[in-house]
């Protein structure tokens, strides 16, 4: 199968089979068969698409309840760091965060679960990043965490100086002042 588990459960990554030739490539970004049969059974309901410059630094996100939000994420340009924060309370890896490097070139995707705070940073010139969501956007029940919180020891793998922040993110709560995950 073409699933990665992770150090956190319910956190996958999803390598597709890419298909090359003198043309170019052929990849099947998402199955619902392949994925039900790996116990991946969402209905996705909205995809969403950015374009971002290098140095744009997106989240740390989440959905409240009832808008509560699984992600399957993929590059469908550039290179960003993905990183994924467990945030459902009584989880063994509570508060643990997952990074990994997607890119046009790897083809990898991040299956990311109901309660995790997500973000990713741009590393290359440009990136545009692509996700399917299991429920729709609510700007009501929009929610975050601060993304360099020490406690997450999370490596961005750029100088945050130099990091492009919506003002929204730059004033997210601190990891356990943040509104708890509770599904």
């Amino acid at each position: 199968m073409p699933f990665i588990p992770t150090n956190i459960p319910d956190l996958v990554v999803f390598e597709p089979k890419v298909w090359r030739d003198d043309r170019g490539y052929f990849y099947e970004c998402y199955n619902e068969a392949t994925f039900e049969a790996a116990g991946i059974s969402n209905r996705f309901v909205q995809d969403n698409q950015a374009l971002s410059t290098f140095g744009v630094l997106r989240g740390l996100h989440y959905q409240l309840p009832p808008f509560t939000q699984a992600k399957l994420v993929r590059v469908v340009q550039g290179e960003v760091l993905d990183v994924a924060v467990d945030i459902r309370e009584g989880s063994p890896t509570y508060g643990q965060s997952f990074s990994i490097r997607l890119s046009d070139a790897n083809k990898k995707q991040l299956f990311v679960p109901k309660g995790f705070a997500h973000g990713y940073v741009v590393l290359s010139d440009t990136a545009i990043f692509a996700y399917k969501c299991d429920n729709l956007y609510s700007k009501a029940h929009d929610a975050g965490v601060y993304f360099n919180d020490p406690h997450f020891k999370i490596d961005w793998q750029i100088d945050l100086d130099k990091a492009i922040l919506s003002e929204k993110d730059k004033l997210q709560p601190k990891f356990g002042d943040h509104k708890p995950y509770i599904e």
